[in-house]
């Protein structure tokens, strides 16, 4: 099954940081081995798989449980060293069923208000006060460090 998903977007969705060390059962070929989801978004995610590296552009299936139902979706493996982490594996959604997509959804909301997304907040004076009082703090530490080595030079 081709997959028929445009490569070049302009926005990427959220990635929500998954919690508790969530297993997800993968399958490829008939064969079935565990992997700890470390990352999802709408469109894929990313895994540590206990079998290893699958190689790029292998074809199967993702199972694992949410607070609202089991979701089952047929995924498309990347690349591997998602995230920075050198054994995380990178992997796309190519299709899910209806019950799956709801729960799914419904899940990535419930983590992305616990505060689990890399979206960017919103700034809020006490963000805006506290990156002011911060570059402060840094100004007045190299200016300080600065002072030590012209007198310790002396």
């Amino acid at each position: 099954m081709p997959r028929t998903t445009v490569k070049s977007r302009k926005y990427r969705p959220p990635r929500i940081r998954v919690p508790q060390q969530q297993k997800a059962i993968f399958t490829v070929e008939n064969q079935k081995f565990v992997g700890v989801v470390q990352r999802l978004s709408s469109t894929g995610g990313s895994a540590l798989l206990v079998k290893g590296p699958i190689p790029q552009g292998t074809l199967g299936e993702i199972a694992f449980g949410t607070v609202f139902g089991k979701v089952n979706g047929h995924i498309e493996f990347l690349h591997t060293g998602a995230d920075g982490v050198p054994l995380a594996q990178a992997f796309a959604f190519i299709t899910m069923d209806a019950v799956s997509s709801k729960r799914f959804q419904t899940a990535l909301e419930e983590m992305q208000t616990s505060d689990f997304s890399d979206a960017v907040r919103k700034q809020t004076p006490v963000d805006t006060t506290f990156a002011a009082l911060w570059h402060s703090i840094r100004q007045l530490s190299s200016l300080l460090s600065s002072g030590r080595r012209t007198t310790s030079k002396s």
